[in-house]
């Protein structure tokens, strides 16, 4: 047997989740070896111009990259599985274990991103125990989320067991009847847990969660209200909630309205595997509503977080091409807003309002449950694991911090647990948890194109010509290094009081100047021959000159482009004796 003191530490390395909301995404790591435990993806924020989803930076990964043993997934939010199609366009992931629900939705997100063959995605069931790798064997447990097939970890290492709750609740009345393992829980505190990393999103909230069924008679009694269309909007996710509005629907009978894409394709992927039962009969298109009565119809969609794109957003915007909202539409948002998503809620709620809509939102409804645990079911998860070692995982830094208070109350040391942040590397022995550096962590952004990632050098860009504007200058210069027309000056978006026409000016005469100054720096100039000129060069330097000027003379910050017409190439003889052109006529550097 090999004596603890000779075997290496676990590192535990979270690249997202930690003093934020998203993004979860976290690596285990063990001498030659690296299993991944989600990879999510979070929103951007106003400032993120032109983004369409934030990533946490995977530079370590692909350094990394011939470790990787394989993937473990917990369930199928997208701030736990969103990310995963990007990465695998830059490294392979061997093998993803996970839920039926959230494998689903995974293979179709890969084909549509084309690195299906990438990975191999495996299903797996309660108390299903896989290994990855030499060292890693992950024990699969029954947890209670707002998403169904949600589930807690046991990793088994050379160390000892390491428990992540992923996230959950628990919830003792669960919708589709999925119990909370417990007491699978507890015989893993009976034999002993070395570390438990425990979702802090709720550590600041007092008492228990509530059950998602009690959202059932609330939600009962606004359809009981609505004398109209009635428009619901739920996180696309939540297949519980879902589960419960169209049960009501049913009982109130209207027949339902699906939109938005995400909603759709949740809603058909949770009725294959049996999530969601009801007949097809209830789903109508939305042609075929509009000759329903008021009364008959619910419409579902996307959009209880304001997002830009989501369909009830689009329909407050008066900007859905097939929705419009009349006086006596009820609309009933069931969530509350994430953080950093209130004003763009708040706005979509008051334009509704506008248009005759009476909204029904807000916490005093009891229209929506968290998924989340509070603190009283936080300490049961301590208690029943009883871990050496603990780490709150999966909040911002208050609730991080809170969450080692509630630890602490429940006996654990202070110094057997840390708080970490995204690309610390937490060193684990069987006798101590320490932080013992950290890795490269941040963010990647990718574009609206979904065709690659946002340098932090082009979102600058995008940012200062939001704020100050942009400057273009079209310049043509000759051989001789002379202007062959007066430069052609365009202001988009500058506030100055200086006249456009002095602007030009001043323009035209640095450009004369530094030619006149600085053109044998880019031109070798040698007599009876054609000089030999460094085109992007020049650009270049002219480039940084005006900018420095015409943020000088305006007194701001514009981004400044100059567009540079070079002259054609001399014409040569060919080999035939005929006279021909090298190069295009009239091209421009940039």
């Amino acid at each position: 047997m090999v004596n603890k003191e000779t075997k290496s530490a676990l590192k535990i390395i979270p690249l997202g989740g930690l003093h934020e909301i998203g993004k979860n995404t976290c690596l285990f790591e063990y001498e030659d070896e690296i299993i991944l435990l989600d990879a999510g993806l979070a929103f951007p924020t106003k400032g993120m111009l032109g983004v369409n989803l934030v990533l946490p930076d995977t530079t370590y990964l692909r350094e990394n990259r011939h470790k990787i043993q394989g993937m473990i997934v917990t369930h199928g939010h997208e701030d736990h599985i969103g990310g995963i199609a990007f990465h695998l366009k830059q490294f392979d992931i061997p093998v993803i274990y996970g839920p039926r629900l959230a494998m689903a939705m995974l293979e179709g997100k890969l084909e549509e991103a084309g690195v299906r063959d990438r990975t191999d995605l495996r299903s797996v069931k309660p108390r299903d125990v896989v290994r990855i790798g030499q060292h890693f064997f992950v024990e699969y447990i029954r947890n209670t989320h707002s998403i169904a097939d949600s589930f807690t970890v046991a990793i088994h290492t050379p160390l000892g067991v390491v428990i992540h709750t992923g996230d959950f609740k628990i919830d003792h009345t669960p919708v589709d009847g999925e119990n909370f393992d417990l007491q699978r829980l507890a015989e893993h505190g009976e034999q002993g847990v070395l570390c438990l990393l425990s979702d802090s999103t709720n550590a600041e909230v007092p008492g228990y969660t509530p059950s998602e069924r009690s959202v059932y008679p609330n939600l009962d009694r606004e359809f009981a209200k609505a004398t109209g269309r009635l428009f619901v909007t739920t996180f696309a996710s939540s297949v519980h909630r879902i589960n419960i509005i169209l049960q009501l629907a049913q009982k109130h009978q209207r027949v339902v309205s699906v939109v938005g894409r995400s909603m759709l394709n949740l809603i058909a992927h949770a009725r294959n595997l049996g999530y969601i039962k009801c007949e097809d009969s209830l789903f109508q298109p939305l042609q075929a509503v509009r000759n329903l009565p008021d009364d008959k119809v619910l419409i579902l969609t996307t959009g209880s977080q304001g997002e830009t794109m989501a369909a009830m957003t689009r329909i407050a915007n008066k900007e859905h091409s097939q929705i419009k909202i009349r006086p006596g539409d009820t609309v009933i948002f069931s969530a509350n807003p994430i953080p950093g998503n209130t004003i763009a809620v708040v706005n979509t709620i008051d334009k509704l309002m506008i248009q005759g809509a009476k909204v029904v939102y807000g916490r005093d409804k009891g229209i929506h449950v968290s998924g989340h645990a509070c603190q009283e079911e936080q300490k049961l998860m301590i208690a029943l694991t009883r871990p050496k070692f603990f780490v709150p995982f999966h909040g911002e830094h208050r609730m991080l911090v809170k969450h080692a208070e509630t630890a602490q109350s429940m006996g654990i040391p202070a110094d057997n647990m840390v708080i970490i942040q995204n690309g610390n590397i937490v060193e684990l022995t069987q006798d101590s948890i320490r932080v013992a550096g950290t890795v490269r962590c941040g963010i990647e952004l990718v574009d609206t194109t979904s065709s690659g990632m946002v340098s932090a050098q082009v979102l600058q860009e995008r940012q200062r010509m939001s704020e100050e504007g942009i400057v273009t200058i079209a310049a043509a210069i000759d051989w001789n290094g002379k202007l062959l027309a007066k430069p052609e000056t365009h202001l988009r978006g500058v506030v100055t009081s200086v006249e456009r026409s002095l602007v030009q000016k001043w323009v035209q005469q640095r450009i004369e100047e530094m030619l006149s100054v600085r053109w044998s720096e880019f031109a070798d100039v040698r007599e009876g021959e054609r000089p030999e000129v460094d085109w992007g060069g020049l650009q270049g330097m002219l480039e940084r000159e005006l900018q420095r000027s015409i943020r000088r003379e305006l007194q701001c910050q514009p981004t400044v482009t100059l567009l540079m017409q070079i002259p054609e190439e001399p014409p040569v003889k060919a080999a035939d004796g005929r006279r021909r052109r090298t190069r295009p006529t009239a091209q421009v550097a940039s």
